[in-house]
């Protein structure tokens, strides 16, 4: 394969990475900006794709972001790899605070409340919703019958609020980067194309330069 990586990283190195890359999140975050830059398209093109990944970061729908993301890129008309790069706007460092107010704006919207107890925190809600899903898969071929009840918890107190929740912190986030980014991808398209302009115009007049010498000699 043309992109497969020369030297095959073991697994536990691919799990680090994830959370810490290497050269740090700081390294990836301008990785990520300079590629946003030298996308195509206009500025508020890149724009609305950059909202669009944004947003989705504020989602429920964490394997799913690229997807979602390009769905929304497609209906706001966004560049469909800015909205790719900007769900990075959502990594390990980000995703708590990003859940801890989407879930507290959901609750607080809906009029309900987390509820705490035996098993009852975020982190034991999401393993009994996966248990759930674990013993219901086998239970299709066994003669065990399914139980729902953790998915349900799940669904009410955590991945419904925190859809809902996610809605008003995610639009005013994904504006303020859309309004923060166009400027500066504007004016490094300018600045790019000056000096593409400066190289064509400096070869040019070294091409004419040529041309004047070859016939003053003949």
């Amino acid at each position: 394969m043309v992109f497969k990586r020369r030297d095959r990283r073991p697994f536990l190195r691919i799990i680090g990475e994830f959370f810490y890359p290497r050269g740090g999140w700081g390294r990836a975050a301008r990785y990520v900006q300079h590629r946003l830059h030298r996308l195509p398209g206009s500025a508020e093109t890149i724009g609305r794709g950059i909202w669009a990944g944004v947003f989705t970061t504020f989602t429920p729908f964490y394997t799913m972001h690229f997807v979602v993301a390009a769905l929304l890129a497609r209906i706001l008309g966004g560049n469909f790899l800015a909205a790719l790069l900007a769900t990075f706007f959502g990594n390990p460092l980000t995703y708590l605070p990003i859940g801890v107010v989407s879930l507290k704006t959901g609750h607080f919207l809906l009029g309900t409340e987390f509820e705490e107890g035996d098993k009852g925190t975020l982190a034991g809600k999401f393993a009994n919703a996966g248990a759930d899903l674990w013993y219901n898969f086998w239970a299709m071929f066994t003669d065990d019958v399914a139980d729902w009840h953790g998915l349900r918890i799940f669904f009410d107190e955590v991945f419904y609020p925190y859809m809902i929740g996610g809605i008003i912190p995610g639009i005013i986030t994904a504006t303020v980067m859309y309004y923060l980014s166009v400027p500066v991808i504007r004016a490094y398209q300018k600045r790019r194309s000056a000096k593409f302009a400066k190289r064509i115009a400096k070869a040019r007049a070294l091409a004419e330069e040529q041309a004047a010498n070859i016939q003053q000699d003949s």
